[in-house]
């Protein structure tokens, strides 16, 4: 049976509110002398922790009382000590992003004296008032809501290969979305779901082959929203909105992970719908390498893919992907002028998590900036979720496989018909290797 730390790790669970402080300075004040749960450690977990464990969410179990924490309380003192908990990834020298959950230092001091004090409850008259949590849409109710037409079987045990559904949407005309939430049907078998828009084909009827084969060539700047570990409802800025066509359909693609018991999903995603069209247009790109070959037992084989922009731009949020072999990942920018800037570095990546790191202020890009992504793979024995360390690997959609996408969401003025830039991919590797 996993110990509790590996479920923790495995899970994932990020502890709290969306917007949190970062790690803090030797000045903050010390721990309590005297730390108790209902005094100290309950408005931590409020804060930090209950968002995900819960009933019903994605931790393996609640924090929501004394009684739920005290039997875990040397698991979450050495998790909390090790920053495993709550989980983030982004090395704090590059950017600052609002949905950092990381603990304070005080707050992990305080965890630590209350475990190696006894863990002791203390008087429950100073517990804070309980939270009150939205059972259902955590947005409230969606103008939109689109199901799977019918129930998928998970076997209970195997590996399942993504899977697509399509749902037509009906809009008799463009419609701008302002927010976006998708909800796994079956949390315990759900590992994600990612969510595009297919435009319609003229002339073709909805799942034919033209339709589905341009999807899947471009399935990656169609990206709507998702549902991914530790991840939060898709809310929009303020004046911005994302277009879905009249006549498109939703594609759901969905990772299914057997637990031992043969069960169903019927996964929803909710669209909240804007009433008059935005000002300005959120754009995701996916800056991305599909032509890479990793050879078998390569450590640290990098993977570069870049894009530039044409117009002016403001860029909101960065989001890695790669899957069981992705190591380290990283987004730089090379402005015009020729000065270049680090962005976001993550150096240890965990599939288990598919972070969006939303930054604190957007950033300006002038036209003529170029974006360049570089992901790290380990394909050696060495790393021990490496489905088979003696293969040469190469892009494809399951998890056995490999993908390169540093996805980049931003704003731009509406678009015409040369609003798309051009982007280019190359494969260091592949570079090196004439493949």
């Amino acid at each position: 049976m996993r110990s509790l730390s590996a479920e923790f790790s495995r899970v994932a669970v990020i502890c709290g509110a969306i917007i949190a402080t970062s790690a803090s300075t030797a000045a903050e004040p010390a721990a309590p002398a005297a730390v108790n749960f209902s005094k100290h450690i309950a408005p931590i977990f409020q804060k930090r922790c209950q968002t995900c464990h819960r009933p019903g969410e994605t931790a393996p179990m609640a924090l929501l009382s004394y009684a739920d924490a005290r039997p875990h309380a040397d698991s979450i003192k050495d998790e909390v000590a090790g920053r495993r908990m709550p989980p983030w990834h982004a090395d704090p020298k590059y950017g600052r992003f609002k949905n950092d959950p990381t603990l304070t230092q005080e707050e992990v001091d305080t965890i630590q004296a209350w475990v190696d004090g006894g863990a002791v409850e203390g008087d429950p008259k100073d517990l804070p008032p309980p939270i009150k949590f939205t059972d259902g849409w955590r947005l409230g109710t969606p103008d939109a809501i689109f199901t799977m037409e019918e129930e998928f079987k998970v076997p209970a045990t195997g590996e399942v290969k993504y899977q697509y559904f399509e749902i037509p949407t009906h809009f008799a005309e463009d419609r701008w979305i302002r927010a976006v939430e998708a909800r796994p049907g079956n949390r315990a078998v759900v590992h994600h779901i990612l969510v595009f828009h297919l435009d319609p084909v003229e002339g073709e009827p909805r799942g034919g082959k033209k339709g589905l084969a341009r999807f899947k060539g471009n399935i990656f700047n169609v990206y709507l929203a998702g549902a991914v570990p530790g991840g939060e409802p898709a809310v929009f800025p303020e004046g911005t909105g994302r277009r879905i066509k009249a006549g498109s359909s939703l594609v759901f693609q969905m990772h299914y992970t057997p637990n031992g018991k043969e069960t169903t999903d019927r996964s929803q995603v909710g669209l909240f719908l804007s009433k008059e069209p935005p000002k300005t247009e959120l754009v995701t790109r996916a800056v991305l390498n599909q032509l890479f070959v990793i050879p078998p037992g390569a450590q640290a084989f990098d993977v570069g893919s870049e894009y530039t922009f044409r117009k002016e731009s403001k860029v909101l949020s960065f989001m890695p992907h790669m899957h069981l072999r992705g190591k380290s990942f990283q987004y730089m920018a090379t402005y015009p002028d020729g000065s270049t800037k680090t962005l976001l570095s993550v150096p240890r990546y965990d599939f288990s998590w598919q972070h969006t790191y939303y930054l604190e202020e957007p950033l300006d890009f002038p036209a003529g900036t170029k974006i360049r992504c570089v992901g790290t793979f380990d394909n050696s024995a060495g790393n021990k979720h490496n489905p088979d360390p003696k293969t040469f690997v190469r892009w494809g959609d399951q998890t056995w496989e490999e993908m390169m996408i540093g996805f980049v969401t931003f704003t731009r003025e509406m678009p015409d018909k040369d609003s798309q830039s051009e982007s280019k991919s190359g494969s260091e590797g592949d570079r090196r290797r004439k493949l």
